[in-house]
């Protein structure tokens, strides 16, 4: 069976679920296209998730795709927000800020409350980034005839998630904007781009495999889909178009030719990828003092807030990956739609020539 008809889907073209810069407008625009939507529910509370869902399925008879993470919770660390704090005091007195006196909404793993009440939708894809859920999570949800994809940025956590029942598998290279979905190792020198990590999970694993990080252009799925992937998945592409929530000054910074994109923590406490600003230069991108995922978030809301009332976009995480050429302020459904027929006419002419 095809990717597409395991995932009841018209094209091979799955849109990566970016939190903050979109909701369920946007998995009903790439749906309309024969493309797979995706809803990012992992800063969402159960109820915020039935109300998206509600909505896909009120503007849209196609599947949908889930998305959740599967990170460990650690306890909270008192003396490390507090270190955090103290790190960013300079910053907390250029705005004329004070330090936020509590945490607000977390990014929260995927459980047993989540899992009782998505029962009764039985989405048709749930993906998971970070890993996956534990085995009897697992299992509650593939009991529903859900379709389980999950995130791989190495060789071996691809077949970890092949060996634990994901049923496909994103491999997601370097290139890609937003958090690293690392869950075996932290270790950023054991991240490879998306055209090694696709060769080398396919000589790995025998389960389906998405192509993810720096796919923009027609020509770059289908160089993809030569190289054995099933579908590619893109991100970045979409954050411009007209059913996006991405703030205007990720709009303005993904227009914005002249800067590069690198790895940082200081916004969550993973390591993600975003175009470069003055907190992360500030900090050196990679902070030792980041408090561990996902609790480095609150400390930087209000510089976030107060900067971005002014047009500012300093504290600010901007997700991107590191192939921009693809935005477009359109809408996503044409988008997709153009993209794929790209796709086709290259076929045609390569048969041609």
């Amino acid at each position: 069976m095809s990717i597409t008809e395991t995932l009841g889907i018209d094209i091979p073209l799955l849109q990566s679920p970016m939190a903050g810069a979109q909701d369920w407008r946007l998995a009903v625009a790439v749906a309309n296209a024969g493309g797979l939507g995706a809803i990012p529910c992992g800063m969402l509370s159960p109820e915020q998730i039935d109300a998206q869902i509600q909505a896909f399925r009120e503007h849209s008879d196609a599947n949908y795709n889930l998305n959740f993470f599967c990170h460990h919770m650690p306890d909270l660390n008192e003396h490390s927000l507090h270190k955090w704090q103290n790190r960013l005091a300079k910053h907390y007195q250029a705005l004329d800020v004070s330090p936020p006196k509590e945490l607000g909404t977390l990014r929260r793993p995927f459980d047993q409350t989540i899992a009782d009440r998505l029962a009764s939708y039985s989405p048709p894809v749930i993906s998971f980034h970070f890993g996956l859920p534990n085995d009897s999570l697992m299992q509650q949800v593939k009991s529903w005839g859900t379709i389980v994809l999950s995130s791989a940025t190495t060789q071996e956590e691809a077949r970890y998630l092949e060996d634990h029942g994901a049923d496909i598998i994103i491999a997601q290279g370097l290139e890609a904007g937003g958090h690293r979905g690392m869950f075996l190792s932290e270790d950023l020198q054991t991240q490879v781009s998306t055209l090694d990590l696709l060769k080398q999970c396919k000589s790995a694993i025998n389960t389906p495999i998405v192509a993810a990080g720096g796919i923009a252009t027609a020509a770059d799925i289908q160089q993809m889909l030569n190289l054995g992937a099933d579908a590619v998945q893109l991100g970045t592409n979409y954050l411009l178009c007209d059913e996006a929530s991405s703030s205007q000054v990720h709009k303005d910074a993904i227009l914005d030719n002249t800067r590069a994109t690198t790895f940082t923590n200081v916004f969550s406490g993973r390591p993600a990828r975003g175009i470069s600003n003055k907190l992360m230069e500030d900090l050196g991108n990679i902070c030792s003092d980041a408090p561990a995922f996902p609790y480095a978030t609150p400390a930087v809301a209000p510089l976030r807030a107060k900067a971005e009332a002014n047009h500012s976009d300093d504290y600010s995480p901007l997700w991107s990956g590191s192939n921009r050429k693809g935005c477009r302020a359109v809408s996503a459904t044409t988008l997709s739609h153009e993209l794929w027929q790209e796709v086709l006419a290259l076929r045609l002419h390569n048969n041609k020539t």
